[in-house]
């Protein structure tokens, strides 16, 4: 009788998850503040907290999208500690159907938990919320396997540069020569805030034209410079007056991440993602920054093998799956067959009328 009443005593207490409010706000970015300095103290750590994580990334996708997020939070009982986050953001498609998504339209989200119980709990309670919205399934973009049960793509890598002091000498020669031919060729890259918007978004919304995706609303990224202004830097490329190439950086810590950066490819002879790179490498180093982050890449594809001539290392990314109603994956790469009539279509869009529609789609498009 006594053992059992000390190992009840020992064992762990239950984990109690709910729905977090804007009144844990500040506890939900000091939990994930922590957790993202115990990763730049331990390079093993994996915790999974990344700078999609903050709080205010619900903001954004409400005032870009009008999306309804579901922020859950892990606590033991009887404790106001929090012992882990999931942070998921409901997207509806006329074409995927409905999912919960942690994070849509990022790298990046998922589960940070302090145990795997905390973890197991907040993906229980994420399936139950996904069916009690008629949700197809629920998406987690982690970077490393969360959760090995699960069902999990392994389709996309990013890549990753340490950024040690001198880093124009470690550069490949080759690279070297792509970024003095750009400035020889009289491109100029100016690096700043918000007044660059306009200039950022000219590149971007005609590279995705040409790509055959549907654009983001300019307000996407308006909301993103609003909500992180110190975090955030817009970086563009210019021949003469003319934006060429243009980059959106978001900061975490001392890592620089480039989750979007475009080019006019009527311009790629000159080389302008070149010193568009450039430029956001060597403001990273000054910036007292120790990695940078090129984003996402299908591996041995045109912007994959781009990246790693700058001596990028692939890491893989682990999409999990939780609460699939057919236990098939979803697929929603532009190499679906199914999209190819779509995007060849989309490419002969006038311009104007790409930006006008495209937004309406792309919110649907986690």
């Amino acid at each position: 009788m006594l053992e059992m009443a000390e190992a009840a005593t020992t064992a762990p207490a239950a984990v109690v998850v709910s729905v977090a409010t804007e009144a844990d706000r500040g506890a939900w970015d000091a939990y994930v503040d922590a957790h993202l300095a115990t990763a730049r103290a331990d390079a093993r750590a994996t915790s999974g907290a990344t700078g999609y994580h903050s709080w205010a990334w619900r903001d954004v996708f409400a005032r870009s999208f009008g999306h309804d997020s579901v922020y859950l939070v892990a606590r033991r009982a009887a404790s106001i500690e929090i012992d882990g986050v999931l942070p998921l953001t409901e997207v509806r498609s006329l074409l995927f159907g409905r999912s919960l998504t942690s994070l849509p339209f990022l790298n990046y989200g998922g589960v940070v938990a302090d145990s795997d119980g905390a973890a197991r709990a907040l993906v229980d309670e994420a399936v139950r919320v996904a069916r009690a919205r008629a949700c197809r399934h629920v998406e987690l973009r982690h970077i490393g396997r969360r959760l090995t049960d699960l069902p999990c793509k392994q389709h996309k890598v990013t890549m990753r540069l340490p950024l040690p002091a001198g880093m124009w000498d470690r550069l490949d020669r080759k690279v070297r020569n792509q970024i003095r031919k750009a400035e020889k060729s009289g491109l100029t890259a100016v690096r700043g805030g918000a007044e660059l918007l306009g200039e950022f978004y000219r590149v971007f919304a005609r590279n995705m034209r040409d790509l055959g995706t549907p654009v983001y609303a300019r307000r996407f990224f308006a909301e993103i410079l609003a909500a992180f202004p110190d975090r955030t830097r817009l970086v563009v490329v210019r021949l003469k007056d003319q934006p060429v190439a243009a980059a959106l950086t978001y900061r975490t810590g001392g890592q620089v991440e480039v989750p979007w950066a475009s080019s006019v490819r009527d311009y790629n002879a000159l080389c302008p993602n070149h010193l568009l790179y450039w430029t956001v490498l060597d403001a990273a180093v000054s910036d007292g920054c120790n990695l940078l982050d090129f984003g996402r890449s299908t591996p041995d594809e045109g912007t994959y093998k781009f990246k790693a001539q700058w001596g990028a290392v692939p890491v893989p990314l682990h999409w999990e799956y939780a609460g699939l109603e057919d236990g098939r994956l979803p697929d929603q790469s532009p190499k679906n067959p199914k999209f190819r009539l779509a995007i060849a279509a989309w490419q002969r869009l006038p311009l104007w009328i790409a930006n006008a529609v495209g937004p309406s789609i792309v919110k649907g498009i986690p």
